[in-house]
């Protein structure tokens, strides 16, 4: 029994050593085969999302800019509608004022008390100026009240009244300003009241 059997373990060893190493070497390549995968496919992944991206900003930059063509047609269209209805106003004016000397002349008629007589009107925009010979003071204040009662004169403001010594009667001459209001014009009425 002294005899042992040498039983001789380094190529086993040797072999394993070998094996353990090629498994090594194959989970290592294993490994950077998935990583290489995975960096394929984050890579293919984020290109695809940059260029629909790309695709989604070029679709909005094309949306802009119709809105921005639509923006500028709607200005245009407002300049022009501006322009419309400046021009139907001025129409308006135009049919309103149509027969307004017709209503002025009628006015001063119905205005005119008995022993004031108008010698002289001239008309500088809206403002009349009326120039002429009464009887007396107080029928000259008569004459102011009622243009200012009436709705086609405003703002009356006698500038002078004085004894004409040229007359035989002795008649006062005076002068005095009214502004003309069409009353069929409501805004104009309103700011000529107001001014």
């Amino acid at each position: 029994m002294t005899d042992m059997v040498k039983i001789n373990l380094l190529p086993w060893r040797e072999e394993r050593r070998q094996q353990l190493t090629k498994e090594f070497y194959i989970m290592l390549g294993i490994s950077a085969a998935v990583a290489l995968l995975l960096f394929i496919l984050a890579f293919y992944y984020y290109n695809q999302s940059l260029e629909f991206q790309n695709k989604r900003n070029s679709f909005l930059t094309a949306e802009i800019k119709k809105l921005d063509d639509k923006i500028a047609e709607i200005k245009e269209l407002e300049s022009k509608k501006a322009g419309l209805i400046a021009r139907q106003q001025v129409i308006e004016e135009l049919q309103a004022s149509r027969t307004q000397m017709v209503h002025l002349f009628d006015e001063m008629v119905k205005t005119i008390p008995n022993g004031v007589f108008l010698e002289k009107i001239t008309q500088q925009g809206k403002v009349i100026t009326l120039e002429g010979y009464s009887q007396s003071h107080s029928r000259v204040s008569d004459y102011m009240r009622k243009l200012e009662k009436s709705e086609w004169f405003a703002d009356v403001e006698l500038e002078y009244i004085k004894a004409d010594t040229t007359l035989v009667s002795h008649e006062q001459k005076f002068k005095l300003s009214v502004k003309l209001v069409n009353p069929n014009l409501k805004d104009d009425s309103v700011e000529e009241v107001q001014s």
